[in-house]
Order: C-alpha cells, then structure tokens, then sequence
C-alpha cells in the first residue's frame, strides 16, 4: 500500500462547511491531485493510505465516512466537529 501526505485541498465554496471538498492533493517527488472520489476510492481498495500532518506535529490518517444522508467524503480520524484538519489545508493549485 502506498502513502501520501494530503498538503492541499480545493473546496468550493471554501467557506461553506456543508460543501464537500472537491480534491485533495499533496506533493513528494512531483505534484499530484485526486478527486474526492478517485481518493475515497483508492482508500476503499487499500491501495492508497493517506494521512495530514498537524501543526503540533502528530500525523493523523484519513478516513472515509458517510453523511446521514448517505454521501461519502473524506475525514481525519481525530476529528469531532472540530478542528477540522482537511478543513484547515491550504488550496490546492
């Protein structure tokens, strides 16, 4: 299984805490960017483990969760309602 860094994340409305994030991506050896589903997938099929680094230095994985209403999206494993550690990525180009 591979694992990658999730750095960046585009949302739209980037404000709006009931829209999904779009894309996640991240950076290594060269730029790469996934939709939310490519990478909901990619975790659903173990291929991929992806994780984000806190500012306190802790490495959290994400997860995929499901709404109420039944959409997946992707989440940290340390997060309630807040902080939001996808949330608080920067935008991806």
């Amino acid at each position: 299984m591979n694992t990658a860094q999730i750095k960046c994340i585009n949302k739209n409305p980037r404000v709006d805490a009931y829209h999904a994030i779009t894309h996640v991506g991240g950076f290594a050896s060269s730029q790469w960017k996934l939709t939310l589903a490519d990478a909901i997938g990619k975790i659903e099929r173990s291929e991929w483990d992806f994780y984000v680094d806190r500012p306190s230095g802790d490495r959290v994985r994400v997860v995929v969760a499901v709404s109420r209403f039944g959409n997946k999206y992707l989440k940290t494993e340390a997060d309630g309602d807040e902080p939001n550690n996808l949330l608080s990525l920067p935008e991806c180009p």
